[in-house]
């Protein structure tokens, strides 16, 4: 269904769903931008509110938020599973560079943070702001580099935002989840348990997990857990290893042959015929062919357009509206937007470098072929664009319940997120160009003997794409 769009860029329409929020907040319609997120979102079925939240109806906002985004943590926790699983992050020695970097870059950019505020008690609400990284901007803006970018890299720092992922969630669960009610969440855990046994026992049914999915989200809302967990937790239980194997795909296909070429499909005009032999063998194949691919890639597979192309756009739409005109320029010498921008561009790439460099200087872990110094230090840089997940942070960090304040502290983290996000980028574009054009010269990184024996190497041996 959403197929037309594939041909760009996610990041595209995210940027764009950015710059129309902030055109509109900024403009003589402003009024009606917010009104328009203020729309209660009515779902009743007899006296029970679906979408009901607190105790009152969600507005499109929160519906964006509290349940459109569930689908996006879904897809982050089905990539977590693979990576986990059967990635990069599955053999532990590999796994060590990826996860101890992102430790430094959720470290030091808290800490850059709290150094700012400690003061305020509020304020540090938001100190976890700066410590995510957006896999899909900072992926296509070190895609920008092109071929010069070893893939050892990219590797990294797509395993590295996995990691902050994680912890992204992790801080979610722990510090922004308010008045547990027991009973919900205790159903929420039973229909995790039954939902991961039904996996074992062989069911791959996708509506299976959908509805359960759904169950588990009611559960959280009204648990007191922040909702987006659920997708996470759900997408932990979805079985990773196919019931099929490629083998009986093949021979299925064969069979297919020599059905077509024995029995030829009749053509009349336009239309084709098949025998009754014939729609079977084909059913058959597409039954086969859905059980050798891997239930988690299959709904991640599937999720993906919906996730990239509707959610966060309309995520990207709801949060990005600031009202520049409400931030006081004493704030960027000393306030939220500045300790925000501090610990993307300054503390993010400043934890990555040093703790990469700290436990490679004790020999705990060891650089990929390709990887210097230098455009190490890009990486972290690209690291610092923390979109998506920072904004979601700064949403539960500074709620409307905080009154009026919160909205003061919500709006400069948000312009903090923006302006530091972008600077990352911008920095980061052109460091790595002059890095990556001077190692070509000098033979090293993506020109390195290493690399190039590397390369060769996986050439030589192909695996398969994870």
């Amino acid at each position: 269904m959403l197929g037309f769009l594939k041909g760009v860029n996610p990041a595209v329409y995210l940027f764009s769903a950015t710059v129309l929020a902030l055109i509109l907040a900024n403009s003589p319609w402003s009024g009606y931008y917010f009104s328009f997120l203020n729309t209660p979102i009515n779902l009743q079925i007899g006296d029970w509110q679906v979408f009901s939240h607190h105790g009152r109806t969600m507005n499109l906002g929160e519906f964006i938020n509290d349940a459109l985004m569930c689908f996006f943590f879904f897809s982050v926790g089905l990539e977590i599973k693979h990576e986990m699983v059967g990635g990069s992050l599955s053999d532990f020695k590999t796994a060590n560079l990826p996860v101890l970097a992102a430790i430094g870059g959720m470290v030091v950019p808290v800490a850059c943070f709290a150094l700012i505020e400690s003061g305020n008690a509020t304020v540090l609400r938001g100190a976890a702001i700066p410590m995510s990284t957006d896999i899909a901007f900072s992926l296509a803006a070190l895609g920008l580099l092109g071929s010069r970018v070893p893939t050892t890299l990219k590797v990294f720092l797509m395993a590295l935002a996995v990691v902050d992922d994680i912890g992204g969630i992790l801080v979610i669960a722990i510090f922004y989840s308010e008045g547990l009610a027991i009973l919900p969440l205790l159903i929420a855990a039973a229909l995790l348990i039954i939902t991961r046994f039904c996996g074992q026992k062989g069911v791959y049914q996708q509506w299976f997990y959908y509805l359960m999915f759904f169950l588990v989200w009611l559960c959280f809302l009204q648990g007191g857990i922040h909702t987006t967990i659920a997708g996470v937790l759900l997408a932990f239980c979805v079985p990773y290893v196919p019931i099929g194997v490629p083998k009986d795909l093949m021979d299925q296909i064969n069979v297919a042959r020599q059905s077509f070429d024995t029995y030829p499909v009749a053509h009349s005009k336009n239309r084709v015929y098949m025998s009754a032999s014939q729609l079977d063998t084909l059913t058959q194949l597409r039954n086969t062919s859905s059980k050798v691919v891997s239930p988690v890639q299959r709904m991640n597979v599937n999720i993906s357009p919906f996730v990239n192309y509707v959610v966060l756009p309309l995520f990207a739409f709801s949060n990005a509206g600031i009202a520049l005109g409400d931030v006081p320029i004493s704030d960027f010498a000393g306030g939220v937007p500045f300790a925000v921008m501090l610990g993307l561009v300054v503390g993010k790439p400043l934890g990555i470098f040093l703790f990469t460099w700290l436990f490679t200087k004790l020999g705990v872990v060891s650089f990929p072929p390709g990887m210097t110094k230098r455009n190490l230090l890009g990486v972290g840089m690209f690291a610092g664009i923390g979109f998506t997940v920072s904004l979601f942070v700064a949403t539960l960090a500074y709620p409307a319940s905080l009154g009026d304040i919160g909205v003061e502290y919500l709006n400069d983290a948000k312009l903090g997120i923006l302006l530091g996000s972008l600077i990352s980028g911008v920095i980061a574009y052109y460091y790595m160009r002059i890095v990556l054009n001077k190692e070509v010269k000098e033979g090293r990184g993506a020109a390195s003997p290493e690399y190039q024996a590397y390369l060769s190497a996986q050439s030589g041996h192909p695996q398969e794409e994870k």
